[in-house]
């Protein structure tokens, strides 16, 4: 194909899909954020950033990120189980440093997937008690 057609293969870029009411929210919350800055210039040191994210337990690698580099084609196979533990892990990023990690387990200890309860119980029993301890009072 590279050869007699000239052409290359590339991997689809996934984003997320944007709807037609996010773009006049961006410009409001970025008009916002501007006056924030005016008002006060150490405004960024009071956002918190976050994000969640899936790690699997067996030794799972994304084969999309994984590249051997070898003289010949490896015939490296790796079975993995249909359905493989996974944790998901929370963390916070401000000026002043991190926040976190936060595993998402439930009663018993087993890692769960986060839903709308689970974040927000995050919320109250984890980040705003050591937002408490850290005395970040005006996040």
């Amino acid at each position: 194909m590279r050869t007699d057609l000239g052409v290359k293969p590339y991997k689809i870029q996934l984003v997320q899909e944007l709807k037609p009411n996010d773009l006049p929210q961006r410009r409001i919350f970025s008009e916002w954020a501007l006056e924030k800055l005016a008002e006060n210039p150490l405004f960024y040191r009071q956002i918190l950033f976050s994000d969640e994210a899936h790690f699997w337990l067996n030794g799972y690698v994304n084969k999309q990120n994984c590249r051997i580099w070898s003289e010949e084609q490896p015939e490296a196979v790796q079975e993995l189980p249909m359905h493989p533990e996974k944790c998901t892990v929370w963390c916070g990023l401000y000026a002043g440093g991190i926040i976190g990690p936060y595993f998402f387990k439930d009663a018993v200890g087993r890692n769960v997937t986060v839903n709308g309860d689970r974040h927000r119980s995050m919320l109250t029993n984890f980040l705003l008690p050591k937002m408490e301890e850290l005395n970040l009072v005006d996040m």
